[in-house]
This record gives C-alpha cells, structure tokens and sequence, in this order.
C-alpha cells in the first residue's frame, strides 16, 4: 500500500493530467483499439467485441494510518479496489453509472471509450469486477467519435435507455440510445445553450445529472462546467430542456472545482469536486445541494458533507454514482480517471451515506 508522503509526490507529478447499466446479455460492447487512434483495418473502422480482463487488490483501509477509522465526514468506508489491466485501452475513467442493485456499470473513458462490466461483492465489500467490456463511442455515421477528433468524454447521464455523454474541449453533448445496440449505439449530437460553446476549452463540460420524473426539474438535463466561471467567480451551469430550463451558477469555494454528480433518492444533488495545489496537493470534497434550490438564474450552495487529501486513499476522483442496498443503506460509489499514467491509479471506492 502507498503511504501518504508517495501518494502526495505521485499526484504532484501528474498535476498537468488534472485539467453500467443493465442491458440484456446478447448486447456485447466492442472495441477499436487504441483509444487515441481507431484501429483501421482495409480503410474500415474495426468494432469487433472486446472482453477485457481486469484485475482488483482491494484497500485495506481508506485511512492507511489508521484501520479502525471508518467515518469520513458523513460517509462511511465499505471498500475500496485498485484496478489494473494489461488491456492498453484501459484508463481515464471519468465517469461512472450503476444499476439498482450497484451490481451492473457502465463507465467512459476521456479517450471515447466504454466500459461496461459487473462488480463482484462478498457480502458488502467488492472483491473484484467481471464480465468486463470495451467499446468505441461511435458517431452517427457510425465511426469511433476519435476519427472527428471528439476526446475527452467526461460525464454521463441516463434517462432509461437514453445516454447523454459530454464532451469537454468541444463543449458538446451526444445522446445515445442504448436500445439500439447498447454502446454500439450511434450518438447524435444534443442541442445545447449557445453559452455551453463559450466555456473553457479544457474546464468545460465535466458532469451530467438528468432528473427523473416525479421530481422538481423532471425531465431536465443538468449540465455543470469544471471551471467555466461566472462574472462573480461561480461555477456556470444548465438546466437544459424540462420545464424551466436556463443558466445557473454554483457557488466556488476554496478552489475547488467540479467533477462529477449524482441525484439522490432523497432529491439532493450531490457535487464531487477536487482541487490541487503544489504546496497542499489533491484534495476532493462533496458537496449536497437541494434540488429545489435550482432555478434559472440562481446561485446554489450547500455544505460539504465529505472531504479527503492524499493522506487517505484517493486520486484523480472524477466520477460518483448511488444506489440503495436492500438494507436500505445509500451507497457512494467513486472512480478515478488515471490520465493513462504510470504515476496515478484507477481507484473503485465505495461508502455509506449516513442521512
């Protein structure tokens, strides 16, 4: 296990990097090859299936220092992998959607890439992930999304069998309609807010939350910036279609930035944010905001319910998903995005949420 001082110097040299669902079981992911170039085989993009093998060693302990030490805020540890696989596609994770069980993912990469699989449990604890898979996101011709130059898939959102991926640098959002061949569905891109265009080139788009029916907001698709900031300094977002939709602001404090997003059962937004400095390194917060708080217009807050640095076990955390157990426990599940570096990990974290 890395202690916290190499984690610290790991995390400071990759600082320039820091910038599934269920489906049926005939539905096979596939894969083009490298993930920054699409595999080309007599002018043909190739998009056979690719099962990939992925490998777990689980964290003993979120707090290396300390294995009795459990309560984080208001979550609490279950378990934690490191993953690894000699796939060479395998990397940059930066987004993360479960079913209701938290069994079945679906994950991205920012290299265009899906990934989808099952987590394995004895009991409440991950052991490991299986039936792994990887995919090209596909366009609507039907070529990898790379083959136009679109990288840096970073967020997901589900409305049934709906995905909506954003696409930072290009600040554009593809829908793609899983019922039509699961992730060799074509994406088409979604009509955005003409602002959504002028956010910034590498801290633009980074998390999608689409509100389900029955909630204020249903049928809106919540884009928020990474760094795309207001005339005060606040964190721009969208409310796009629904019934109101619009711009709103996210309050910023204490540098951090946004990565991902997750609606609880409850109705609250909870906000994954980072933040990294030379002198104090990689620190990740969590943020729980009312969804009801969020109109056109407004600037929303909420306390921080959750926070980390590099003496616990965490990375690059870019992606954050809940599901409810049949306890009736709210389980947090977090995934780094490594940036395809040998100095960082892709981290699988899970926690209870102590409502």
């Amino acid at each position: 296990m890395r202690n916290g001082i190499s984690r610290r110097r790991l995390l400071s040299s990759a600082a320039a990097g820091l910038s599934a669902f269920a489906a049926p079981d005939v539905v096979r992911a596939q894969f083009s090859g490298s993930p920054s170039k699409p595999l080309v085989k007599d002018e043909t993009f190739v998009t056979a299936p690719v099962s990939i093998d992925v490998k777990a060693r689980p964290i003993a302990s979120f707090d290396p220092r300390d294995r009795t030490h459990l309560g984080f805020g208001a979550l609490e540890w279950r378990s934690g992998l490191v993953l690894t696989s000699a796939f060479p596609g395998f990397g940059g994770l930066s987004a993360l959607r479960l079913d209701a069980k938290g069994e079945r993912f679906i994950s991205l990469s920012d290299k265009g890439s899906w990934f989808t699989g099952r987590i394995v449990y004895s009991e409440r604890e991950m052991t490991g992930l299986a039936d792994v898979e990887a995919a090209p996101m596909l366009g609507s011709d039907g070529k990898p999304i790379t083959a136009h130059g679109w990288f840096d898939s970073e967020s997901l959102a589900l409305d049934g069998s709906l995905a909506y991926v954003g696409l930072e640098r290009v600040n554009q959002v593809l829908r793609f309609d899983f019922a039509k061949g699961f992730t060799r569905a074509r994406g088409e891109v979604v009509a955005m807010p003409p602002a959504v265009k002028k956010l910034p080139y590498n801290k633009g788009l980074e998390a999608l939350v689409f509100v389900p029916r029955g909630r204020p907001l249903a049928g809106t698709l919540i884009a928020l910036s990474e760094r795309g900031l207001d005339a005060h300094g606040n964190l721009i977002a969208f409310l796009v279609g629904g019934p109101s939709p619009g711009q709103f602001s996210v309050r910023r404090t204490r540098n951090f930035d946004i990565s991902d997003a997750v609606l609880l059962a409850s109705g609250d937004l909870l906000i994954l944010e980072r933040k990294f400095s030379w002198v104090a390194g990689l620190g990740i917060r969590i943020r729980r905001i009312p969804l009801a708080s969020i109109v056109p217009g407004a600037v929303v807050d909420g306390p921080s319910i959750f926070e980390a640095d590099l003496g616990e076990e965490i990375d690059n955390m870019e992606g954050i998903d809940a599901f409810v157990t049949a306890d009736g426990d709210t389980v947090l599940t977090m995934i780094s995005d490594d940036n395809f570096s040998l100095l960082q990990r892709t981290l699988l974290l899970q926690f209870t949420l102590l409502e």
